[in-house]
This record gives structure tokens, sequence and C-alpha cells, in this order.
């Protein structure tokens, strides 16, 4: 996953001054107004979610169409996350930012006019550069503003924030599916006006990367893990793997799975059953963060693993209630696991490498995210719905039990020491 080494400039731990008149948040301000634009992305991004089987009925396309959109919005944003991910440590945080927040009120504006199957996919290939240009940049950016008092409440921050945003993207569209007028259009045209509004906020935030030259050669695609943190990203990468896939299976087949097996057809309720993953993942983040990286790990992925046991089950026996429970235990999981990896990866690298190394970790969390969607997306033209989502839980299970034996061979080779 490392590439031949370009150095980046450092950042700094203090703003950098601006030009007089101009106002500037505190930088306790700057922090939550970034900390809410990770949710706000986020919850952009699993918007779509409840609205696939509107969309299903209006447009009249298949499943794997249906995972097709769902799997390029993340190969675009695998694109530029690999291309303009560490752009902001050379032309600084607020610039690229700026310009990831109006490329994805662009993309809102796409959804908000979609008529087609052709739509879909420009407003998901343009949602997907602008998010794999924004998450980079917003992770380092939460680094930078965070508190010097060594509670490292970045790392929380940025993972409740995406969780979290998750969560808040399929309930919110669920419910205004349900309930509100012009269900296909007002989500969209909410969060337009969201982001064009946090774009021009961009102007308050204060600037922690010094202008140097670089910028050009950064483009370059790579993937760059700073040498002190190669082996703990190793270490990380299964539990990376584990979670993002099962959030795979949520966030692409989950509304299908909802409304086709287990009979549930209120889109308000579709959004809070999807959301309920997520929103468990960050409550859990927040009620755990005092724990230590490495058990959160070991005991988030082994809740991990027992959720996707009982998707399974779910599924097998169309019992909706059990997959309502499964998808709170697995996010109880989900978000101390992927807390305690982020958490062991940030303190790791240098200001200067922060989002080289947040790209690094989406990069291989969205592989695991869109891979085996797509694959399923293939597999339900033959093997049915049901039978295709059992087969990727059971893999995700396997996954997830996998990276236990992982982690307790590599304690018992330190203890061994």
């Amino acid at each position: 996953m490392t590439s031949l080494r370009q150095e980046s400039p450092p950042a700094l731990d203090t703003p950098i001054p601006r030009r007089r008149g101009l106002v500037v948040l505190p930088r306790a301000a700057a922090f939550w107004l970034v900390a809410g634009t990770t949710a706000i992305l986020l919850a952009a991004s699993s918007a779509p979610s409840p609205l696939y089987p509107v969309y299903q009925a209006e447009f009249g396309f298949n499943a794997l169409t249906l995972t097709a959109i769902f799997s390029v919005y993340v190969l675009a944003l695998l694109v530029s996350l690999l291309t303009v991910g560490r752009l902001s440590d050379f032309l600084g945080r607020r610039p690229v930012l700026a310009a990831a927040l109006v490329t994805e009120a662009a993309a809102m504006a796409v959804f908000l006019d979609a008529h087609g199957v052709a739509a879909l996919f420009a407003a998901r290939v343009v949602q997907g550069l602008a998010t794999g240009a924004a998450v980079g940049v917003l992770g380092a950016y939460l680094l930078d503003l965070q508190p010097s008092d060594g509670s490292r409440l970045g790392s929380l921050v940025n993972g409740v924030a995406a969780t979290g945003g998750l969560g808040l993207g399929t309930i919110a569209s669920g419910v205004m599916i349900q309930y509100a007028p012009q269900p296909t259009r007002l989500i969209f045209a909410v969060l337009t006006a969201a982001f064009v509004a946090l774009a021009v906020a961009t102007a308050v935030l204060p600037e922690t990367v010094a202008r140097t030259p670089g910028a050009a050669a950064a483009l370059r695609p790579q993937v760059q893990v700073p040498p002190a943190a190669k082996r703990a990203f190793l270490r990380a990468a299964p539990v990376l793997i584990s979670t993002w896939m099962l959030g795979g299976l949520i966030f692409s087949l989950g509304g299908s799975l909802l409304t086709a097996v287990f009979g549930e057809l209120n889109h308000a309720a579709v959004g809070l059953m999807l959301g309920a993953l997520a929103v468990a993942s960050a409550a859990a983040s927040v009620l755990l963060r005092r724990h230590a990286p490495e058990r959160m790990q070991r005991e988030g992925t082994l809740l991990l693993l027992v959720g996707t046991i009982l998707l399974v089950v779910a599924v097998a026996s169309s019992s909706l209630w059990v997959f309502v429970a499964a998808a709170v235990i697995a996010g109880v999981g989900w978000g101390p696991a992927y807390l305690g990896a982020f958490r062991t990866l940030s303190q790791l690298a240098e200001p200067h490498e922060r989002a080289a190394l947040i790209s690094a970790i989406y990069v291989l969390s969205y592989l695991a995210f869109s891979i085996p969607a797509l694959i399923a997306g293939v597999a339900i033209t033959t093997q049915g719905l049901r039978g295709t989502s059992l087969v990727y839980g059971a893999v995700v299970a396997l996954v997830a039990a996998g990276t236990l034996v992982y982690e307790a061979r590599g304690r018992h080779r330190l203890a061994a020491l």
C-alpha cells in the first residue's frame, strides 16, 4: 500500500496569519465547523441509499445497475483520494476544502434534476470526486485544530462525524421520502444549499498549512503511508476491511433487503433501520472513547462478528427485528473498532503527513466498501437477493473472525518477545 515517498511541507501548530480585516474563527469554533462539515458530507454520501428502491421503480433498472451506481461513486472517490488526497499538504487546507464543497454542491444539483439512470451515474461520479477530495483534508484539519491537551479529540470526532453522518443521511432521506413533498428532490435541495453555505464558510477558517511548491507532483496517483505507521497500518488493515465490508452490504443492498425480503414499505422506517448501524457506531465511539485503542479494535471486531452472524440469521429467517438488532450490535462494534484503528494510526503521523495517511485509510476502507458490493450486484442476477446477501454476510463474518485470530496471534508473538 506504499509508494515512493515525496516529502510534504510541515503543518503549523499555529494558524497562518490572514490579511487584516478578514474574520477568522477561533480554533475551537473552527474545529466544530469542520466536524459538522464532515458529518454533512458523509450524510450526503448515504442519502441516496433509501432512495434506490424508489429510483428502481421510477427508472426501471435492476439490482446490478443499482450496485453499479453505488460502486461508481466509490471508484470516483478512490481516484480522487489517490490524486488530490495529499493536495492540502501543499496548497493549504482551506482552498482544497472550498473547491471540494463547491463540487459537492454541483453533485447535489445533478441529483436534484435527475430524470434517468444516466443522471444518477453522473451525480454519483461527481459526488465521489468531491468526497474523495474532501475527506482527507477534513480529517487532517480536525487533527490540526484539535485541543493540545492530549485528549486526541480529533480522532474521536472524525470517526463519530463520519459514521454519525452516514446514519443521519439515511434517516433524513427516508423521512423526507415518506412524508415530504417531491421525495427525490427535497433532500438534495437541502444538501445543495448546505454545501454552498459551507463552501462560503471556509473563508473564516484558519489556515494550518503553509503553501509550498510540490502540488503538481502530489497529483501523481499514489497511496502513501508514513514510515512510522507502516507496520501499524498492516495490523489495522483487517479491522478496516471487515468494518467497511459490512457497511457496503448495508448501504448498497440494505434498502432492497428491507423492502423485498422483510416487506418493509415505509421509507422512513427503512431509513431509520439503515441508519441504525451508523448511529449505534457513533454512540459507541463516544461511550468507549477512553478505552485503549487495541482493546477497542479487539472488542469492537468481536461485536461486529456477533452482529454479522445475527444479520445472516435475520435474512435467512426473514425476521425484521433480528435484522434491526443485528444492525445495532454490529454498529456498536463498528464504531470502536474503526476508531481504535484510526487513533492508533493517526498518532504515528507527523502533522505534514496527516492528509496522506488519512487518504490511505480511506482508500483501503472504500475498497472494502465497494468491491464486495459490486460483486454482490453481479451475483444477484443468478443467485437472487436473499442468497447473495447470505453469502455476503458469511464472508464478512469470516473476515471478522480471521481478524480476531490475526490480532490474537500478534499479541502472543509480542508476549513471547
